[in-house]
């Protein structure tokens, strides 16, 4: 009587009675109440699936299209299958090319992006996805790019988020995984690593080269004085100011005014505009498409919601698939360990863009610590490097750069020094096998930095063949003689 007392009372009021929950055998899901706010329970709190899963199946989708567009142009033959020589990551060099059978592993990557954009086999997928990519990535220096490094690090941090718990075909396969909400921390991880990519790069505009001289927008903008509409302005001396101190103050700012709810529409509009107009004048891939992208998981969960129920419209998937009732729930201990993974992750992250401290000299000249460290369009390098082997026996041959390297390998290594090193150092093993006795390789190499004179890079009497590469500053760099002042 007690209970059918306390049920009318609870209708009077149109409230239902909390349903019984249960916990599934390996403790990660469990039914709850009709809520759809986030909320708490032992003081953790829940925020709704639905943006994590708008996120997998974009970023998925995403990575799919980037595979297929590198196929269709030919770049997966051009850049690692035919380079007779690559420049592995100093600590990585046991990544290396394979041949006819990168086009399996580009097979592997394109599939493993697919299936995790419909979340099918999704761990194993994620797993894939992470290993291949960052793989390819690892292949050749002369490829890097900002927006590799942060792909992978995206794909390192999916592996350990529910991203297939809601509108999943594993959801659909195994209902006892299907949830609605999931812990609050696995949106953060994701919006705390934009803001970090984000802040970053504003802080890394703090120089004089970009806020004072408008370099190096002042050598590229005018280029494009051919753009429509608005191609004209470009020849405008001030306009480079304005494009240059914009960037700094939209990197610096759009992740706290996406965060914000009242700011967050125009920031918005802000992401699009700054990556669309990026991704017209300059040639930096699907960087900005990728960015426009992320930037919708700062949405509130009512909108991804939406975009759920429009997606479930157009596939005609029934709305009791998508209306699932349960809260994501890790285990104790393994919420523990993946907690302590991201602290470690951040703290990495957080300090590891601030390397280029330890070294003495000018950042964009050594370029020792510049790499992942979110250093978006900072600088115009343009430079030559001709090489000369000689031995004890008294040969001497000036190299012919063409007969190893690329186009666009020998462009960018001639302007960053460990490439430099490296390749002295193949020139210093392939002359070896031809009959120099302890080759020699002295390099006369001439940079310009953001529109200043030509000097040399490196010490031309520096016998680079007895060199070695490590973390340590390499003494043979040339100085600048000229300060960049800032962060």
């Amino acid at each position: 009587m007690m209970g059918t007392e306390i049920s009318l009372r609870f209708m009077a009021h149109g409230l239902q009675l909390p349903k019984p929950g249960f916990s599934a055998p390996d403790g990660s899901v469990q039914p709850t109440t009709q809520i759809h706010k986030p909320k708490t329970e032992n003081d953790k709190p829940f925020t709704a699936a639905a943006p994590l899963a708008v996120f997998r199946i974009l970023f998925g989708l995403m990575l799919f299209g980037s595979i297929v567009r590198f196929w269709s142009k030919g770049w997966i033959n051009e850049l690692y299958i035919q380079p007779r020589y690559f420049f592995p990551f100093y600590g990585f060099e046991f990544v290396q090319p394979l041949g006819v059978y990168t086009y399996l592993l580009f097979t592997l990557c394109g599939l493993s992006a697919l299936l995790v954009a419909i979340g099918f086999l999704y761990r194993i997928a994620s797993i894939s996805l992470f290993f291949s990519f960052t793989y390819i990535e690892l292949i050749d220096k002369s490829t890097y790019l900002n927006h590799y490094y942060f792909t992978s690090m995206v794909c390192l941090l999916l592996i350990f988020l529910p991203a297939h718990a809601y509108f999943s075909v594993d959801a659909y396969r195994r209902p006892g995984l299907a949830a609605r909400h999931i812990p609050v921390w696995c949106l953060d991880a994701l919006k705390l690593f934009v803001a970090f990519l984000y802040v970053y790069a504003g802080l890394a505009k703090l120089n004089s080269d970009w806020l004072l001289h408008a370099l190096p927008l002042r050598i590229w903008l005018p280029a494009h004085n051919d753009f429509p509409i608005v191609g004209f302005l470009f020849n405008y001396t001030w306009v480079p100011y304005v494009f240059s101190w914009f960037g700094c103050l939209y990197d610096v700012s759009i992740p706290f005014l996406l965060w914000n709810a009242r700011t967050r529409p125009w920031a918005y509009v802000a992401v699009v505009v700054f990556h669309g107009l990026t991704a017209l004048l300059f040639p930096i891939g699907m960087f900005p498409y990728i960015m426009i992208v992320t930037a919708l998981i700062f949405f509130s969960p009512g909108f991804h919601q939406r975009i759920i129920r429009q997606l479930s419209v157009s596939l005609a998937i029934p709305a009791t698939f998508w209306e699932v009732q349960r809260t994501y729930r890790y285990p104790a201990f393994r919420e523990r360990i993946i907690l302590g993974f991201l602290t470690l992750f951040f703290l990495f992250q957080l300090l590891f863009p601030l390397r280029y401290l330890l070294y003495p000299g000018e950042l964009f000249w050594t370029e020792e610590g510049y790499r992942f460290s979110w250093r978006v369009m900072l600088m115009e390098k343009a430079g030559y490097a001709q090489f000369t082997v000689k031995d004890d026996a008294g040969h001497q041959t000036i190299v012919n750069n063409t007969r190893f390297l690329t186009p666009l390998q020998e462009k960018m290594m001639a302007t960053q020094p460990d490439m430099i090193l490296q390749y002295a150092h193949l020139l210093r093993d392939h002359y070896r096998r031809q009959g120099f006795v302890n080759p020699q390789v002295y390099v006369d190499s001439y940079v310009a930095l953001n529109g200043r004179l030509g000097k040399p890079l490196i010490d031309p009497t520096t016998n680079l063949a007895n060199e070695q590469d490590s973390f340590r500053h390499k003494t043979w760099i040339t100085p600048l003689n000229d300060t960049i002042y800032g962060f």
